[in-house]
Protein backbone atom coordinates (compact mmCIF):
# COMPACT_ATOMS: atom_id res chain seq x y z
CA UNK A 1 0.00 0.00 0.00
CA UNK A 2 1.36 3.69 -0.98
CA UNK A 3 0.29 5.96 1.46
CA UNK A 4 1.20 9.82 0.33
CA UNK A 5 0.11 12.46 3.01
CA UNK A 6 -0.77 16.25 2.27
CA UNK A 7 -0.17 19.31 3.74
CA UNK A 8 -2.61 22.31 2.90
CA UNK A 9 0.56 23.84 0.81
CA UNK A 10 1.09 20.69 -0.82
CA UNK A 11 -2.91 20.67 -1.51
CA UNK A 12 -2.20 24.02 -3.43
CA UNK A 13 1.02 22.70 -5.05
CA UNK A 14 -0.87 19.37 -6.68
CA UNK A 15 -1.17 19.95 -10.45
CA UNK A 16 -1.79 17.72 -13.31
CA UNK A 17 0.58 17.30 -16.09
CA UNK A 18 0.15 16.74 -19.88
CA UNK A 19 2.52 13.59 -20.19
CA UNK A 20 5.11 12.18 -18.68
CA UNK A 21 7.30 12.58 -21.63
CA UNK A 22 8.43 10.71 -24.77
CA UNK A 23 11.46 9.01 -23.44
CA UNK A 24 9.68 7.75 -20.62
CA UNK A 25 6.94 6.33 -22.43
CA UNK A 26 9.25 4.73 -24.77
CA UNK A 27 10.70 2.90 -21.92
CA UNK A 28 7.50 1.65 -20.53
CA UNK A 29 6.83 0.03 -24.13
CA UNK A 30 9.82 -2.01 -23.13
CA UNK A 31 8.66 -3.35 -20.20
CA UNK A 32 5.30 -4.09 -21.49
CA UNK A 33 6.79 -5.97 -24.26
CA UNK A 34 8.52 -7.94 -21.63
CA UNK A 35 5.82 -8.61 -19.30
CA UNK A 36 3.65 -11.68 -19.46
CA UNK A 37 0.56 -11.19 -17.75
CA UNK A 38 -2.25 -10.83 -19.62
CA UNK A 39 -3.20 -7.21 -20.37
CA UNK A 40 -5.84 -6.84 -22.78
CA UNK A 41 -5.70 -3.39 -23.62
CA UNK A 42 -1.89 -3.56 -25.03
CA UNK A 43 -2.76 -7.24 -26.42
CA UNK A 44 -3.00 -6.43 -30.20
CA UNK A 45 -0.11 -4.13 -29.65
CA UNK A 46 1.76 -6.01 -28.13
CA UNK A 47 1.20 -8.53 -31.32
CA UNK A 48 2.14 -6.09 -33.69
CA UNK A 49 5.41 -4.87 -32.65
CA UNK A 50 7.02 -7.94 -30.79
CA UNK A 51 8.23 -9.19 -33.99
CA UNK A 52 9.79 -5.76 -35.15
CA UNK A 53 12.60 -5.30 -32.39
CA UNK A 54 15.78 -5.40 -33.93
CA UNK A 55 19.21 -4.71 -33.98
CA UNK A 56 18.61 -0.88 -34.13
CA UNK A 57 16.56 -1.07 -30.59
CA UNK A 58 18.83 -3.20 -29.21
CA UNK A 59 21.48 -0.87 -27.25
CA UNK A 60 18.00 0.02 -25.42
CA UNK A 61 16.70 -3.22 -25.39
CA UNK A 62 19.42 -4.21 -23.58
CA UNK A 63 19.26 -1.75 -20.76
CA UNK A 64 15.93 -3.12 -18.98
CA UNK A 65 17.20 -5.48 -16.47
CA UNK A 66 16.05 -8.63 -16.04
CA UNK A 67 14.53 -7.74 -12.67
CA UNK A 68 14.04 -5.18 -10.07
CA UNK A 69 13.89 -1.40 -10.82
CA UNK A 70 14.44 0.19 -14.51
CA UNK A 71 16.16 2.75 -16.14
CA UNK A 72 14.83 6.29 -15.32
CA UNK A 73 14.65 7.64 -18.86
CA UNK A 74 12.12 10.55 -17.38
CA UNK A 75 15.52 11.95 -15.27
CA UNK A 76 17.84 11.15 -18.03
CA UNK A 77 15.94 12.82 -21.18
CA UNK A 78 13.34 15.07 -19.13
CA UNK A 79 9.47 14.81 -19.84
CA UNK A 80 9.12 16.83 -22.97
CA UNK A 81 7.28 14.93 -25.66
CA UNK A 82 9.85 16.31 -28.47
CA UNK A 83 12.14 12.88 -29.33
CA UNK A 84 14.57 15.66 -30.67
CA UNK A 85 14.43 17.62 -27.35
CA UNK A 86 14.65 14.10 -25.29
CA UNK A 87 17.64 13.29 -27.24
CA UNK A 88 19.54 16.56 -27.20
CA UNK A 89 19.18 16.18 -23.07
CA UNK A 90 20.53 12.54 -22.96
CA UNK A 91 23.37 13.74 -25.23
CA UNK A 92 24.10 16.81 -22.86
CA UNK A 93 23.69 14.76 -19.44
CA UNK A 94 26.16 14.93 -16.83
CA UNK A 95 28.31 11.86 -16.06
CA UNK A 96 27.85 11.86 -12.41
CA UNK A 97 23.88 11.60 -13.33
CA UNK A 98 24.13 8.78 -15.93
CA UNK A 99 26.38 7.03 -12.69
CA UNK A 100 23.39 7.30 -10.34
CA UNK A 101 20.87 6.01 -12.72
CA UNK A 102 22.82 2.72 -13.85
CA UNK A 103 24.19 2.20 -10.85
CA UNK A 104 22.56 -0.98 -9.06
CA UNK A 105 20.62 -2.40 -12.21
CA UNK A 106 20.96 -5.28 -13.18
CA UNK A 107 21.95 -6.02 -16.56
CA UNK A 108 22.16 -9.23 -18.23
CA UNK A 109 25.90 -10.52 -17.89
CA UNK A 110 26.41 -9.97 -21.48
CA UNK A 111 25.79 -6.12 -21.56
CA UNK A 112 26.95 -4.89 -18.42
CA UNK A 113 30.38 -3.66 -20.26
CA UNK A 114 28.42 -1.77 -22.58
CA UNK A 115 26.05 -0.30 -20.13
CA UNK A 116 29.14 0.80 -17.99
CA UNK A 117 30.64 2.51 -21.01
CA UNK A 118 27.49 4.36 -21.17
CA UNK A 119 27.26 5.10 -17.58
CA UNK A 120 30.72 6.63 -18.18
CA UNK A 121 29.65 8.99 -20.65
CA UNK A 122 31.33 7.73 -23.49
CA UNK A 123 30.37 9.78 -26.55
CA UNK A 124 29.78 6.74 -29.00
CA UNK A 125 27.90 4.68 -26.63
CA UNK A 126 25.69 7.72 -25.83
CA UNK A 127 24.91 8.24 -29.73
CA UNK A 128 24.61 4.23 -30.05
CA UNK A 129 21.74 4.68 -27.22
CA UNK A 130 20.23 7.67 -28.73
CA UNK A 131 19.71 5.66 -31.64
CA UNK A 132 18.04 3.16 -30.27
CA UNK A 133 15.55 5.36 -28.22
CA UNK A 134 14.55 6.86 -31.72
CA UNK A 135 14.37 2.77 -33.39
CA UNK A 136 12.43 2.21 -30.37
CA UNK A 137 10.10 4.93 -30.53
CA UNK A 138 9.25 4.20 -34.40
CA UNK A 139 8.31 1.11 -33.39
CA UNK A 140 6.34 0.95 -30.33
CA UNK A 141 5.03 4.34 -29.48
CA UNK A 142 4.83 6.02 -32.93
CA UNK A 143 2.39 4.37 -35.16
CA UNK A 144 0.17 4.58 -31.83
CA UNK A 145 0.64 7.97 -30.50
CA UNK A 146 -2.86 9.82 -32.02
CA UNK A 147 -4.89 6.70 -30.19
CA UNK A 148 -2.35 7.49 -27.37
CA UNK A 149 -2.03 11.18 -27.39
CA UNK A 150 -6.23 11.60 -27.57
CA UNK A 151 -6.64 9.63 -24.18
CA UNK A 152 -3.96 11.80 -22.60
CA UNK A 153 -6.17 14.65 -23.82
CA UNK A 154 -9.40 13.01 -22.67
CA UNK A 155 -7.80 12.56 -18.95
CA UNK A 156 -6.30 16.08 -18.60
CA UNK A 157 -9.47 17.09 -19.99
CA UNK A 158 -11.30 15.35 -17.02
CA UNK A 159 -9.16 16.53 -14.32
CA UNK A 160 -9.57 20.23 -15.19
CA UNK A 161 -13.53 19.76 -15.29
CA UNK A 162 -13.10 17.94 -11.57
CA UNK A 163 -10.57 20.97 -10.63
CA UNK A 164 -13.39 23.65 -11.92
CA UNK A 165 -16.26 21.54 -10.30
CA UNK A 166 -14.75 20.75 -6.47
CA UNK A 167 -11.22 21.73 -6.63
CA UNK A 168 -8.49 19.50 -5.53
CA UNK A 169 -10.25 17.63 -3.30
CA UNK A 170 -12.64 16.04 -5.86
CA UNK A 171 -9.87 15.34 -8.33
CA UNK A 172 -8.36 13.50 -5.80
CA UNK A 173 -11.58 11.70 -4.73
CA UNK A 174 -11.65 10.41 -8.68
CA UNK A 175 -8.03 10.04 -10.01
CA UNK A 176 -7.55 6.39 -10.47
CA UNK A 177 -10.87 4.94 -8.10
CA UNK A 178 -12.00 2.67 -6.93
CA UNK A 179 -8.20 1.81 -6.60
CA UNK A 180 -6.86 4.73 -5.34
CA UNK A 181 -8.70 6.05 -2.61
CA UNK A 182 -8.71 9.79 -0.97
CA UNK A 183 -9.02 9.67 2.69
CA UNK A 184 -7.85 13.15 3.99
CA UNK A 185 -5.39 14.20 3.96
CA UNK A 186 -3.73 10.48 2.74
CA UNK A 187 -3.86 9.10 -0.61
CA UNK A 188 -3.71 5.22 -0.71
CA UNK A 189 -2.92 3.86 -3.63
CA UNK A 190 -1.85 -0.26 -3.94
CA UNK A 191 1.77 -0.95 -4.65
CA UNK A 192 4.39 -3.75 -3.76
CA UNK A 193 5.22 -2.98 -0.53
CA UNK A 194 3.83 -0.14 2.46
CA UNK A 195 5.42 2.99 2.02
CA UNK A 196 4.51 6.09 3.67
CA UNK A 197 5.28 9.48 2.13
CA UNK A 198 5.32 12.74 3.03
CA UNK A 199 5.55 15.52 0.73
CA UNK A 200 6.98 18.24 2.84
CA UNK A 201 5.54 21.08 0.66
CA UNK A 202 6.72 20.20 -2.80
CA UNK A 203 3.21 18.76 -3.61
CA UNK A 204 2.35 16.17 -5.98
CA UNK A 205 2.63 16.02 -9.49
CA UNK A 206 -0.25 13.47 -11.21
CA UNK A 207 0.95 12.49 -14.58
CA UNK A 208 -1.19 10.47 -16.98
CA UNK A 209 0.80 7.52 -19.06
CA UNK A 210 -0.41 5.96 -21.99
CA UNK A 211 2.01 2.99 -21.95
CA UNK A 212 1.35 2.03 -18.55
CA UNK A 213 1.20 -1.49 -16.89
CA UNK A 214 0.59 -0.28 -12.99
CA UNK A 215 -2.81 0.76 -11.94
CA UNK A 216 -0.12 3.75 -10.33
CA UNK A 217 2.80 4.56 -10.27
CA UNK A 218 5.32 6.58 -7.72
CA UNK A 219 8.31 8.27 -9.15
CA UNK A 220 10.17 10.89 -7.18
CA UNK A 221 14.34 11.90 -8.06
CA UNK A 222 16.47 11.56 -5.11
CA UNK A 223 18.44 13.72 -6.66
CA UNK A 224 16.88 16.83 -6.84
CA UNK A 225 14.83 16.21 -3.42
CA UNK A 226 12.98 20.00 -4.12
CA UNK A 227 10.86 18.68 -7.55
CA UNK A 228 7.46 17.21 -6.58
CA UNK A 229 7.26 13.84 -6.99
CA UNK A 230 4.75 12.47 -9.22
CA UNK A 231 2.13 9.89 -9.25
CA UNK A 232 1.47 7.95 -12.63
CA UNK A 233 -2.39 7.56 -13.97
CA UNK A 234 -3.01 5.37 -17.16
CA UNK A 235 -4.80 7.43 -19.65
CA UNK A 236 -5.67 4.10 -22.28
CA UNK A 237 -9.53 3.61 -21.90
CA UNK A 238 -9.52 0.73 -24.38
CA UNK A 239 -7.12 -1.12 -26.62
CA UNK A 240 -4.33 0.35 -27.94
CA UNK A 241 -4.83 0.00 -31.85
CA UNK A 242 -2.96 2.36 -34.60
CA UNK A 243 -1.55 2.78 -38.18
CA UNK A 244 1.93 3.21 -39.28
CA UNK A 245 3.00 7.04 -39.41
CA UNK A 246 2.78 7.50 -42.94
CA UNK A 247 -0.92 6.01 -43.21
CA UNK A 248 -1.76 8.37 -40.52
CA UNK A 249 -0.25 11.54 -41.83
CA UNK A 250 -1.45 10.23 -45.11
CA UNK A 251 -4.91 10.12 -43.71
CA UNK A 252 -4.24 14.18 -42.52
CA UNK A 253 -3.54 15.23 -45.78
CA UNK A 254 -5.96 13.20 -47.62
CA UNK A 255 -9.27 14.51 -45.51
CA UNK A 256 -7.65 17.36 -43.78
CA UNK A 257 -5.69 19.00 -47.05
CA UNK A 258 -9.05 20.58 -48.89
CA UNK A 259 -9.23 22.44 -45.46
CA UNK A 260 -5.69 23.59 -44.60
CA UNK A 261 -4.19 22.82 -47.61
CA UNK A 262 -1.59 19.43 -47.65
CA UNK A 263 1.68 20.69 -46.40
CA UNK A 264 -0.41 22.28 -43.62
CA UNK A 265 -3.02 19.25 -42.58
CA UNK A 266 -0.07 17.31 -42.41
CA UNK A 267 2.15 19.55 -40.10
CA UNK A 268 -1.06 19.64 -37.73
CA UNK A 269 -0.90 15.78 -37.43
CA UNK A 270 3.09 15.73 -37.00
CA UNK A 271 2.08 18.06 -33.95
CA UNK A 272 0.35 15.51 -32.53
CA UNK A 273 3.13 13.38 -30.75
CA UNK A 274 5.04 17.20 -29.95
CA UNK A 275 7.51 18.21 -31.99
CA UNK A 276 10.28 21.02 -32.39
CA UNK A 277 10.41 23.46 -35.43
CA UNK A 278 13.60 21.69 -36.54
CA UNK A 279 11.64 18.35 -36.41
CA UNK A 280 8.87 19.55 -37.73
CA UNK A 281 10.62 21.07 -40.70
CA UNK A 282 12.30 17.42 -41.05
CA UNK A 283 9.16 15.48 -41.20
CA UNK A 284 7.66 17.94 -43.57
CA UNK A 285 10.64 17.89 -45.86
CA UNK A 286 10.87 21.84 -45.72
CA UNK A 287 12.85 24.69 -44.29
CA UNK A 288 13.23 25.67 -41.09
CA UNK A 289 11.53 28.99 -41.78
CA UNK A 290 8.45 27.42 -44.19
CA UNK A 291 8.09 24.80 -41.08
CA UNK A 292 7.79 27.89 -38.74
CA UNK A 293 5.37 29.81 -40.97
CA UNK A 294 3.05 26.67 -41.01
CA UNK A 295 2.97 26.77 -37.30
CA UNK A 296 2.17 30.14 -36.89
CA UNK A 297 -0.66 29.80 -39.05
CA UNK A 298 -1.89 27.00 -36.90
CA UNK A 299 -1.27 28.36 -33.79
CA UNK A 300 -3.10 31.83 -35.21
CA UNK A 301 -5.96 29.57 -35.67
CA UNK A 302 -5.90 27.96 -32.15
CA UNK A 303 -4.98 24.29 -33.56
CA UNK A 304 -1.66 24.60 -31.70
CA UNK A 305 0.18 25.77 -28.97
CA UNK A 306 4.01 27.01 -29.00
CA UNK A 307 6.31 27.21 -25.64
CA UNK A 308 9.89 27.58 -25.83
CA UNK A 309 11.84 24.44 -23.70
CA UNK A 310 15.65 25.24 -22.98
CA UNK A 311 16.62 26.66 -26.20
CA UNK A 312 14.09 24.97 -28.69
CA UNK A 313 10.52 25.92 -29.68
CA UNK A 314 8.03 23.41 -28.77
CA UNK A 315 4.36 22.59 -30.82
CA UNK A 316 1.83 20.79 -29.45
CA UNK A 317 -1.88 20.33 -30.71
CA UNK A 318 -4.46 22.07 -28.91
CA UNK A 319 -7.91 20.01 -27.80
CA UNK A 320 -9.48 21.88 -30.91
CA UNK A 321 -6.48 20.90 -33.15
CA UNK A 322 -7.17 16.97 -31.75
CA UNK A 323 -11.06 17.24 -32.38
CA UNK A 324 -10.06 17.82 -35.97
CA UNK A 325 -7.46 14.73 -36.33
CA UNK A 326 -10.35 12.54 -35.00
CA UNK A 327 -12.50 13.13 -37.58
CA UNK A 328 -10.30 11.50 -39.92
Amino acid sequence: MLRIHFTREDLARTRVAATIGVAAEVYYSLELLRDQRELPHFRAWRSAVAGRMGADTRPLTSLVPVRGPGLDLLALMGDVPSLDHAVDNLLRAPVSRLRREFEGLDFHPGHRSWAGRVAEGDREARRELAGAVRACHRVTVEPYWQRGRSDLVALSTRCADLMVEGGIDLLLRSIGAPLVRWRPPVLEAPYPRRVEVRLQGRGLIITPTVFSKRPVSFLWDPLDTAQPPRLTVPALRGPLAGTGPAEAEGAAVRDLGPLLGRTRAAALHVTAQGCTTSELARRLGVTAAAASQHATVLRNAGLITTSRRGGSVLHLVTPLGLALLRTL
